[in-house]
């Protein structure tokens, strides 16, 4: 068992994995709820909370800082809505106001004292996943990585919040006047989601940095959303892609020498320009291919009433045909033939010869084109 938690390797893809995961629980209700950007407020100005707890406590690290950084966290939203309530700012920019003043008040205090503590702002920025499987544990006569520890406790406490509360969740996201009215408390739940956002944060950043945290936070969920209009499977996408994330980013990161970490967040962004391009529903590829083939079903509709309006004729044998296409509907070759096949495959169409006539179903088509009270077949 030693030597599992000695193995460099598996710590630190690990610790990248279990901060994928507890990113992605939380994160998924802050893209649905249009608040992803929180995270990023919340990942900068607990450098405000952690070195207020240091200088009350003198505590570096543990469940004072992670506390104390939650609440800051919680004070973040509550001095964002505190301005966005006076109407002249937009919430947006009610973050931008909040989270800065607050970094930068930490970031004045570390360097006014703290400056002889190893907790500084580069550390909480970028960390270094490299070097979580050097700072242990004595559990049991096994010397556990510090990192796994609390990032396996916050996994799970995101983990138990978002089960036991999911239907509170689910509704106060989609419906929190519903939620409101059934006795939800959907404002207690947003807090208590950012609370844990804070906890997540701060367990989080001494092995990976507030960087990669929101690449985690935001990212992953933001691809499972393009793949999935379901709460449970983007649950699940979301925190897959986070594990995906960590194991493809270090082995990449190895093979290139470059920061952990940095392609650890790089691969986030590579599943989510998949997802963009891929995605069953709302990706680039699959939307194209639905308006490619509105566009062959629209192209047969104009067959259909082309050959209604002049089945009963006395220019049907000149309208009606294979030959007429190029010149009455002004079609090239290739995209006259092209159609007609796909009208002859859904049986809207028959040919004799050059002649083509409708189907019954392709002449109820025509008829609900041009009679809108008649009922539609394609």
């Amino acid at each position: 068992m030693q030597a599992l938690f000695g193995n460099s390797t598996l710590m630190i893809i690990l610790t990248g994995a279990l901060v994928g995961v507890a990113g992605s629980l939380v994160g998924t209700f802050l893209v649905l709820r249009r608040n992803a950007m929180l995270s990023d407020a919340i990942s900068h100005s607990i450098v405000f909370g952690i070195v207020i707890v240091w200088l009350l406590t003198r505590a570096q690290s543990g469940p004072v800082q992670i506390v104390g950084a939650a609440l800051t966290g919680v004070l973040t939203v509550f001095l964002t809505e505190l301005v966005a309530r006076t109407r002249r700012v937009k919430n947006d920019a009610a973050i931008g106001l909040v989270f800065p003043a607050l970094f930068a008040a930490g970031v004045l205090l570390f360097n006014l004292y703290a400056r002889d503590v190893h907790i500084d702002e580069h550390t909480v920025l970028l960390g270094e996943i490299g070097f979580v499987w050097l700072d242990t544990t004595a559990i049991a006569g096994l010397d556990v990585p510090n990192a796994i520890i609390w990032m396996g406790l916050v996994t799970l406490l995101d983990a138990a919040f978002v089960v036991f509360f999911f239907k509170e969740l689910k509704l106060s996201t989609f419906d929190p006047q519903l939620a409101a009215a059934l006795g939800f408390a959907p404002g207690v739940l947003f807090y208590a989601l950012l609370a844990l956002t804070s906890t997540t944060a701060v367990a989080a950043f001494d092995a990976v940095g507030a960087v990669l945290f929101v690449a985690f936070v935001i990212v992953p969920p933001t691809a499972a959303y393009l793949l999935t209009d379901r709460l449970v499977p983007m649950l699940l996408i979301g925190a897959g892609i986070g594990v995906a994330s960590s194991i493809s980013g270090y082995w990449l990161a190895v093979a290139a020498d470059v920061s952990i970490g940095g392609m650890m967040a790089l691969m986030t962004g590579a599943f989510l320009l998949l997802a963009f391009l891929l995605g069953p529903r709302h990706g680039l590829l699959a939307q194209e291919w639905r308006r490619f083939g509105q566009r062959h079903a629209d192209a047969s509709r104009t067959l259909v009433v082309h050959l209604y309006e002049h089945e009963r004729s006395a220019r049907v044998d000149e309208e009606n045909v294979v030959s007429a296409l190029e010149h009455h509907l002004g079609w090239s070759t290739a995209r006259a033939r092209a159609v007609l096949a796909r009208s002859l495959k859904h049986g809207l169409v028959l040919r004799e010869g050059d002649m083509l006539y409708l189907t019954p179903r392709g002449r109820e088509t025509a008829r609900a084109l041009t009679e809108p009270w008649a009922p539609a077949e394609i």
